[in-house]
């Protein structure tokens, strides 16, 4: 993952251009969406829908074309609007009629539209556009991963810019419907559920639709030669996992983990409620990447997750992420914890399942294991900063915390908040202050010192006493590392690669 800081300072120049006496009311959608640990994502002035993409890519030299059809409403009297957006572009129509359009910033595509937008006006934008994604590059990095039969979009906290114009960032949820052509004998893969294929002079098309809201973040896309199985979770639910034909050694291990997915499904279920979307599964391309990402309904996963075996313990985590993070997305990336830190806590339970550790021994490991001058508690994973944002205190002091959280309020109230929370904030957004008014309402505890100590304060707690929760034991025991350990730990990797 990218851990870093843009400054805004060249972003307020577009913001000073002159705005025609005529339309004096209105003004361009600003070039941020306002996050401020990555300033120039996203945009202002309109929200997102629906996303069509319709495309078309050759493996052997990296050649992208695209048609996106933006389904959007303007948010206020607009002149002009940004999306994020990479590749060349040979066309932009607003409603029909074209539009002008240029370039600025790292990422920015500037439209204006033929006659300005009245705030609260229904919009269709499209653009059509081509070119090598694998060429391109901003803030000095790529987020287009090339593979030996093909290339893969998946990447956090973004990765849309390289194949598809888009409003980029996780406040802004839209459903999708992603239609790709690639040469016969490849598969585009991509989320929710494959609708249809079709295939023609040498072309197979796949078209893959995701019917509830997902971050622009976690819409994937994966081109190349797949063995794809199939199958369903006890309530039904399609499971789609594909695995690239040249994984070697790792084949065997990727396989005997992600082929648990409809199991895990069920079982995480069981603490976070029914599963929310259309269909569930992952796919392990040949990539060199180490990590893995939780795209909305198709899991990615480096191949590197099991070069050591198979770890069922990252598939949970991903799986997690579904409910944690896609379902109910951050209202702005400071909120990280309430993704990684529950995805985490979820491999404890995991861990506690498989009888290799509980989630109270796991806590007291980790609070044990990181003496109190230790930059490891200097990070706050309630606001962790954008260099920090991936840190392993994010997922470690992350989960501490919620262990903590369980000690307060007992585990009936803790895990009517695990399971209550996905369904209250459902296909929505939300921050930590919504968490600890959600937990405070469903406990009936006053909570604000709790969550003030275990995620924003840059020190070491004092061991609670509260609830006789044995992190305030030092004893030797507190130190002995749990079976599940290694592979918890082999999860950090999946997230900084």
């Amino acid at each position: 993952m990218h851990r870093r800081l843009i400054a805004p300072g060249a972003l307020a120049a577009s913001l000073l251009l002159a705005i025609p006496a005529s339309a004096a009311s209105y003004s361009p959608g600003a070039p941020g969406i306002g996050d401020p640990y990555y300033p120039a994502y996203g945009n202002g002035g309109y929200d997102v829908s629906h996303y069509d993409l319709r495309l078309k890519y050759q493996p052997q030299t990296d050649e992208l074309e695209g048609t996106a059809t933006l389904l959007a409403t303007t948010k206020q009297d607009l002149s002009r609007f940004d999306l994020d957006f990479l590749l060349e572009v040979s066309e932009v129509r607003v409603n029909g009629a074209k539009a002008s359009f240029t370039t600025s910033g790292q990422h920015e595509l500037e439209i204006t539209p033929a006659t300005p937008l009245p705030k609260g006006t229904p919009i269709t934008v499209v653009v059509r556009y081509s070119g090598v994604p694998s060429t391109k590059s901003a803030y000095g990095f790529s987020t287009w991963h090339r593979t030996p039969d093909g290339a893969v979009a998946a990447d956090e906290p973004e990765a849309a810019w390289w194949w598809y114009p888009s409003n980029d960032h996780p406040s802004d949820k839209a459903t999708y419907d992603v239609s790709v052509a690639v040469p016969d004998g490849t598969q585009a893969i991509s989320n929710g559920v494959l609708q249809s294929t079709s295939s023609k002079l040498g072309w197979t098309r796949y078209n893959w639709r995701s019917n509830k809201p997902q971050a622009t973040y976690l819409t994937t896309l994966a081109v190349g030669r797949f063995d794809i199985t199939t199958g369903r979770t006890s309530d039904g639910i399609p499971v789609i996992n594909a695995y690239s034909k040249d994984l070697g050694d790792n084949d065997g291990a990727a396989r005997a983990s992600v082929e648990r997915t409809g199991e895990l499904v069920d079982w995480l279920s069981g603490y976070f409620g029914p599963y929310p979307f259309n269909s569930v599964g992952g796919y392990v391309p040949n990539t060199t990447t180490g990590y893995a990402l939780e795209t909305q309904t198709r899991v990615y996963y480096s191949p590197k997750q099991f070069a050591n075996g198979s770890n069922t313990s990252v598939v949970v985590h991903e799986l997690a992420h579904q409910w944690y993070g896609d379902d109910v997305s951050l209202a702005g990336w400071k909120d990280i914890w309430i993704n990684e830190g529950f995805a985490r806590y979820a491999q404890w339970l995991w861990s506690e399942h498989e009888g290799e550790g509980t989630a109270q021994e796991l806590a007291d490991y980790v609070y044990a294991s990181h003496p109190a001058d230790d930059a490891f508690w200097t990070v706050k994973p309630g606001d962790p900063g954008p260099d920090n944002q991936f840190d392993t205190a994010v997922y470690d002091r992350g989960a501490l915390a919620v262990q903590t959280l369980r000690n307060e309020i007992g585990d009936d109230a803790f895990f009517a908040v695990l399971k209550g929370w996905p369904k209250d904030h459902a296909y929505g957004n939300a921050s930590v202050g919504d968490f600890q008014k959600y937990a405070e309402k469903v406990s009936g505890k006053s909570l604000a010192a709790l969550f003030d100590t275990w995620l924003f304060q840059p020190s070491k707690p004092a061991a609670p006493a509260a609830k006789g929760a044995s992190i305030a034991s030092r004893s030797a025991a507190a130190t002995v590392q749990p079976k599940s350990w290694k592979k918890i730990a082999a999860t950090n990797s999946a997230h900084q690669g």
